[in-house]
């Protein structure tokens, strides 16, 4: 048996035909309509809608269109009605159930049967996915030049174009795509950055307000100018630090100066005696007050005016304790030195203020033993107070003593390392020296030449000859060169504005012969034939001259001192003959020297 279904659309450009044949039975039927209506293949999944139609370079055709986003159709897909969809459209109109078809019902062919979008009933496009890989399209981005077909627009193209604008995940500013990497790592104010302190991650707007807060964050001391201090460790460097000013640790009873840390030291040591007299101000009134506690309520004292009145003891010991810390304070603030004062009366040698000093001896003693056993604790008290002072006196000695050692041994270090840094300057101006002289022993060799023929290079030439005008630099030395390599050694000399009888109408080159490592081994004098010629760069007529040494002039004899003096033709070459346009002796500000040296007969 063979049943044959066949359905055609006037959307659709291909008409389907399914065949199944089965003998017998409804099984193989059943099975294939199940097959049939089975969901979309996972293959067409998408997370996008149709393509835009500013892609197709030219009009697009409506039966590429989806019915739902109108846009170019994306892997597209054919419904039970015969309209096409993109699958991501599709698959977003049936996510809820099966739905009617629009497209139907706008066109007024909806039938309930056949217009009903499911997924189990639609099925992939291939044929129209093929038409439309097919046709032509240009990138939409403005300022792309992009060209192709829209299957290369899809998978190659789309999404990765630097026209592209897209939108920042963490800002939401519109940029361009080429400008992605920069923007997030320059520009988006949202971007994450981690503190290069405390390595800390925060948002760049947030900046500001971490480096207010961040314990790593290096801070500077106004008062003795460091920096880089972190934030958590600043506390404790303004308590140490040496010019940060706080308050004498004897402000308590009454020393009100305030001084640089690191004078602390000195401003004990200075003001012992002063803070000796506030501490023991300080303590008489304090036993002062405890002796008046502990006498009797209805007990009467003289008064230390000695005028015969009396008073409860509440009135003349507190308000002579009183009198006695306000008269200490008042005193060190004066200026901790420079007071008069008696001895007290109980003996130890300690100093009172004359006024404050009896106010509270008076008001303090009694007539009864009690009077007596307190000032028996007052001198015990006292007399610890002394000791402990005196065993901070030695303890600052020792620790003084200790500091002037080690500033001995540290500034004999510093005079070693002084001794060792001048030795190395001297090491290293001998290596200068040595460098020097190694440098100009590789210039000489670099245009050296060991077989009596030396071309000399001038470049720069009207600069030079400037100079030698000016007279600043009268005239060239050439390097040297040999006429073998344990030959003589010899050089040119030359005057760009002339010399003698050739000064400013002639340029003068001059032979001379300079003293060499293996004079011993030549003959003297020197007798060779020299020729010395000025080339022309076109090869046309070069300017020579040659001469033979005059052997009894003393600059050919063998040299004694650096070099002999020059001798050669001072009339060398007419200056308006070398500027000359017709000739080319010049050429690119530059001018080339020959010398020869005959070696006939060495």
């Amino acid at each position: 048996m063979c049943c044959v279904f066949m359905y055609t659309h006037k959307y659709i450009s291909n008409t389907f035909c399914l065949s199944v044949s089965f003998a017998g039975s409804s099984v193989a039927l059943d099975a294939w309509m199940m097959m049939a209506r089975s969901s979309l293949p996972s293959s067409l999944d998408s997370s996008l809608p149709g393509i835009s139609r500013s892609v197709l370079t030219g009009h697009m055709e409506k039966k590429y269109q989806c019915q739902h986003c109108n846009n170019i159709l994306r892997k597209p897909v054919q419904a039970q009605c015969g309209h096409r969809y993109c699958v991501f459209c599709f698959n977003q109109l049936t996510s809820s159930g099966p739905k009617p078809c629009e497209a139907c019902r706008v066109e007024g062919i909806f039938e309930e049967s056949q217009s009903m979008l499911n997924g189990k009933e639609a099925f992939p496009d291939n044929a129209a996915r093929r038409e439309i890989d097919g046709l032509p399209a240009k990138c939409p981005n403005e300022d792309c030049t992009w060209a192709g077909t829209m299957k290369e627009f899809e998978g190659q193209h789309e999404g990765q174009c630097d026209f592209e604008r897209i939108s920042c995940e963490a800002c939401q500013q519109c940029i361009l795509r080429s400008e992605k990497d920069r923007h997030n790592e320059r520009e988006c104010e949202a971007r994450t950055l981690n503190c290069k302190y405390c390595k800390v991650s925060f948002n760049f707007k947030d900046i500001k307000a971490h480096d207010e807060i961040c314990i790593k964050y290096p801070m500077q001391c106004k008062e003795c100018g460091k920096k880089k201090i972190p934030r958590e460790k600043f506390p404790e460097h303004v308590k140490t630090c040496a010019k940060s000013k706080t308050a004498c640790q004897f402000n308590k009873v009454g020393c009100q100066a305030v001084i640089d840390n690191g004078k602390q030291h000195d401003h004990e040591q200075s003001f012992i005696m002063d803070h000796l007299r506030l501490v023991l101000t300080t303590l008489t009134a304090l036993t002062s007050l405890n002796s008046v506690q502990s006498d009797g309520v209805g007990e009467y004292q003289e008064d230390c005016g000695g005028l015969g009145l009396y008073r409860a003891p509440e009135e003349g010991a507190v308000g002579g304790a009183a009198a006695a810390i306000a008269g200490g304070k008042a005193s060190c603030s004066n200026g901790l030195s420079g007071r008069e004062g008696r001895r007290s009366s109980n003996g130890l040698g300690l100093y009172q203020g004359a006024d404050e000093g009896t106010s509270v001896a008076s008001g303090g003693l009694g007539r009864g033993g009690k009077s007596t056993v307190g000032l028996e604790l007052k001198v015990t008290a006292l007399e610890n107070i002394v000791c402990v002072l005196n065993r901070e006196l030695e303890r600052t000695s020792l620790t003084q003593e200790a500091h002037a050692r080690q500033h001995r041994l540290d500034q004999e270090k510093i005079d070693s390392l002084h001794n060792k840094v001048r030795q190395l300057e001297r090491q290293l101006t001998m290596r200068d020296l040595k460098l020097s002289e190694t440098e100009q022993t590789l210039r000489e060799l670099q245009y050296c030449t060991f077989d009596g023929v030396f071309v000399w290079k001038i470049a720069d030439f009207s600069h030079r000859r400037q100079d030698a005008l000016a007279g600043r630099s009268p005239a060239l030395f050439s390097p040297a060169f040999y006429s073998s390599k344990y030959g003589y050694k010899m050089c040119l000399r030359l005057y760009l504005n002339g010399d003698g009888t050739g000064r400013g109408t002639h340029l003068s080159l001059f032979f001379v012969v300079m003293r060499g490592k293996y004079d011993a081994l030549v003959k003297w004098p020197f007798s060779q034939k020299v020729t010395l010629m000025l080339l022309d760069q076109n090869n046309r007529e070069h300017i020579i001259d040659a001469f033979r040494p005059d052997t009894s002039s003393t600059s050919f004899q063998r040299p004694i001192s650096e070099m002999n003096i020059a001798s050669g033709c001072p009339l060398f070459c007419p200056l308006a003959k070398l500027a000359s346009a017709k000739n080319s002796y010049v050429k690119d500000d530059t001018i080339f020297i020959k010398a020869i040296v005959d070696l006939t007969g060495l």
